[in-house]
Formats: structure tokens, C-alpha cells, sequence
């Protein structure tokens, strides 16, 4: 961060913006290795029949495990994407504001819209009303 135009975070946002960077690339190492290792898995060897199908069987159950530990990490991936977010949202405070602000100025000129158009019809009923009071008080059938 640039020390002129941005203020320093507190400790504990840097603390967390580091926790997410640090599960992001544990996450994607995750499932790299696991990968890995299933693609490792899928060699063929030439060995006796029993030990063939039971080194299959066990190559599967490996295989079994290591997509659901991709799956944990794609999942725990996620997380991390709705968590930063969530943090985007929570902490972004001049964002915040700049709405706040613009929401007030756009209500303002609504309200000085308003107003403007209440004295007009204000003005409008007083001299409707002047010429019925008028009419009134100078009519021959009071």
C-alpha cells in the first residue's frame, strides 16, 4: 500500500487479508498434490494376479480418497471466496460512505423537487381559492 494516498489497515484486517492468503495457497497446493497423485496412480503394472487386483483395489480407494480431498479444497475455496466477500463488504468503508453521501444528495434534490412543486400547487390553490371566495361573497344567491 502507498503510504500517500491510502491509510495503513489495522492490524487485524492485515492479519486476515494474510489468514486468506495463506488458505488460498494451501488450497490450491491441496489439490495439486492430490491430482498429482491420482495421475500417478493410473500406471500399469505387470505383476502376479492376486497382488494385481488387490494393488487395483487399493490404487482405487487411494484414488477414492484423493478426489475427495480436491473436492474438500474446491469447497474450502468457496468458503474463502464468500469470506472475502464478506470482508469486502464489512471493510470497505469509503465505498460505504461515498454511497451514503450520494444517496443523500440524490434525496436532497428530490426533496427541493418536492418543495418546489408543493408551492406551486400551494400557490395554485390560494388563487383558486381567492377567486371562489370572491365569487362567493359577491353572488346575488348567499
Amino acid at each position: 500500500m502507498s503510504q500517500g494516498g491510502q491509510r495503513s489497515m489495522p492490524q487485524s484486517k492485515e492479519a486476515q487479508l494474510r489468514d486468506y492468503t495463506m488458505r488460498l495457497k494451501s488450497n490450491v497446493k491441496a489439490m495439486f498434490e492430490n491430482f498429482t497423485e491420482i495421475i500417478k496412480l493410473a500406471r500399469v503394472e505387470e505383476d502376479g494376479q492376486l497382488q494385481r487386483a488387490t494393488q487395483n483395489e487399493q490404487d482405487h480407494f487411494e484414488m477414492q480418497v484423493r478426489a475427495s480431498n480436491i473436492v474438500r479444497a474446491g469447497e474450502s475455496l468457496m468458503k474463502l471466496v464468500s469470506d472475502l466477500k464478506q470482508f469486502r463488504i464489512l471493510n470497505d468503508f469509503p465505498s460505504v460512505n461515498d454511497s451514503i453521501t450520494a444517496n443523500m444528495h440524490l434525496y436532497r434534490d428530490m426533496q427541493t423537487q418536492i418543495d418546489t412543486k408543493l408551492m406551486a400547487l400551494r400557490d395554485e390553490m390560494a388563487a383558486d381559492l381567492f377567486e371562489l371566495e370572491e365569487e362567493y361573497y359577491s353572488s346575488v344567491y348567499k
